[in-house]
């Protein structure tokens, strides 16, 4: 459960000067740790601490019909829930606008880069399989958006395509894996103090002026989300936009390596 525990007299100090309240620098992520096949119902899941946030991610995998305008592929589906457990912030009930928001960024950052291959999912006329990517927010301490995107990826990659025998779904004893395109990450960075700065906790979440999210896949940007009232100058995003790709490499690694490749 999230406490505000700093000023923003004090973050700003210590942001102004290059450090953090946890001691790491302006261009570091907190001890990233990833686990994958938690649920075991699920199609593919993965569990993601950034520090002390915590984001669970599940992939349900089922039959249904294909969109209007692209008939021939399959779905994708994103929803995040905000649990109360995770912040005294969070209440029960419908998705909150920063459900949604988060939501939306994860889904953004897996849909622009073309990760999943839709046109995989046919099955015949008017028959498709829809892809459910579910996570939840266990423990909130910032950054929902690099925690949860890295959560649905690995989930994703992880999953195992069911199979359809006649009207029926079969799940039991798959190994045919979800087909997929590329591997894509997201960067959050803060700005406070006219400093910019990568995966910001609750804290500085709390106090930064402006905040951006960049996904890409180590080739090309794929999605951007900004939030909050404040702005970037062009060298700023220039700066955000480069790190996003070194960070890639070190976000994709640990993916990787939970993944076993």
């Amino acid at each position: 459960m999230y406490i505000q525990s700093a000023t923003k007299e004090f973050i700003n100090d210590l942001i102004s000067s290059g450090k953090r309240e946890d001691g790491r620098a302006l261009d570091q992520y907190r001890e990233i740790k990833l686990t994958k096949g938690v649920i075991e119902n699920a199609e593919g899941s993965a569990m993601a601490l950034f520090g002390n946030t915590k984001v669970l991610a599940g992939v349900k995998i089922g039959i249904g019909e294909p969109m209007k305008d692209k008939p021939n592929e399959g779905n994708i589906m994103t929803s995040a829930e905000l649990l109360p457990m995770a912040s005294a912030e969070y209440e029960m009930g419908p998705p909150s606008p920063d459900a949604i928001e988060v939501a939306r960024v994860i889904d953004r950052g897996i849909r622009a880069a073309g990760m999943i291959d839709t046109s995989s999912l046919f099955i015949e006329k008017d028959k498709v399989w829809e892809i459910f990517i579910d996570v939840y927010v266990l423990n909130y301490d910032g950054n929902l958006f690099d925690a949860g995107t890295t959560a649905a990826v690995t989930a994703l990659l992880s999953a195992r395509m069911p199979k359809l025998e006649g009207e029926s779904v079969v799940r039991e004893g798959l190994n045919s894996k979800l087909k997929t395109n590329n591997t894509v990450t997201s960067c959050t960075f803060a700005k406070a103090a006219n400093k910019i700065f990568i995966d910001p906790d609750a804290n500085e979440e709390e106090f930064m002026d402006t905040r951006i999210t960049i996904a890409n896949d180590g080739k090309e940007i794929r999605a951007m989300q900004k939030g909050l009232w404040g702005g970037m100058t062009a060298k700023e995003l220039e700066y955000a936009t480069d790190l996003s790709f070194e960070k890639h490499k070190e976000l994709k690694s640990i993916i990787n390596k939970t993944l076993g490749e």
